[in-house]
């Protein structure tokens, strides 16, 4: 049976963990270029030429918690000038991207479907940690409806900080998880991977490998897979 470092491959994995922990944007569900695109249109809805392609993107987004928005102030100071705040173009985008949704619903990532239906059908609890709110979870949740076999979801509602703080992952734990339980997380950023670290759990980046975060996410003691176990 295959494994990688010390957390072993899907089968036997259904029987070494008792909870699993997932990311959504960009881990089970492809929704990162509609993400990418929503702060396109908001920037050029304003004037401003973007500059950066999806990688770069990502790089600014995912590395740490508003990295995104201290890049796009930096980037774009013109953007925040006449009262404009980063909450009110953050709701901005917020609205962009919902309706870039209802028009072109994600897919699921590699192997995201097939391991929440060996979950559902080994018995095992399962849930979403997420940084994006509710409104924008449960339109994608109707568009793919195999999500509802995940059996909590935790959106950014429901705890006081944001990745990389663990406040989500911890609240996940104390609903769903029991005194000795091994518990595993899966997570495609840093911030993210901080976030299961520091809530005590076993952590696996899920990436390509050639990202530049994924050294840095070893180093503080993840595991690496290219894309979900199947």
């Amino acid at each position: 049976m295959r494994s990688f470092g010390k957390i072993p491959l899907v089968n036997s994995c259904l029987l070494e963990y008792q909870l699993f922990l997932f990311d959504f944007d960009g881990l089970l569900v492809d929704t990162e270029p509609t993400h990418f695109s929503a702060y396109v249109a908001l920037c050029e809805g304003r004037g401003c030429a973007w500059k950066w392609n999806f990688e770069e993107f990502c790089h600014r987004a995912h590395g740490k918690a508003m990295g995104i928005w201290d890049a796009l102030e930096k980037e774009y100071p013109q953007m925040f000038s006449h009262g404009q705040t980063r909450e009110m173009l953050y709701e901005e985008k917020k609205r962009i991207y919902v309706e870039m949704l209802k028009s072109r619903p994600p897919l699921f990532m590699p192997g995201a479907l097939e391991l929440i239906e060996e979950l559902e059908k080994a018995g095992i609890p399962r849930a979403v940690v997420t940084n994006s709110p509710r409104e924008q979870i449960e339109l994608i949740k109707a568009a793919l409806p195999e999500l509802q076999k995940i059996s909590l979801w935790v959106t950014r509602e429901d705890y006081a900080r944001a990745k990389p703080a663990p406040d989500g992952y911890l609240h996940a734990i104390q609903r769903l998880g029991k005194a000795g339980d091994r518990i595993i997380g899966f997570e495609d950023t840093k911030k993210g991977l901080e976030a299961l670290l520091a809530a005590g759990v076993d952590a696996v980046l899920v990436c390509p490998e050639h990202l530049p975060h994924v050294k840095e996410c070893l180093a503080l003691g993840a595991k690496h897979l290219n894309k979900l176990p199947l």
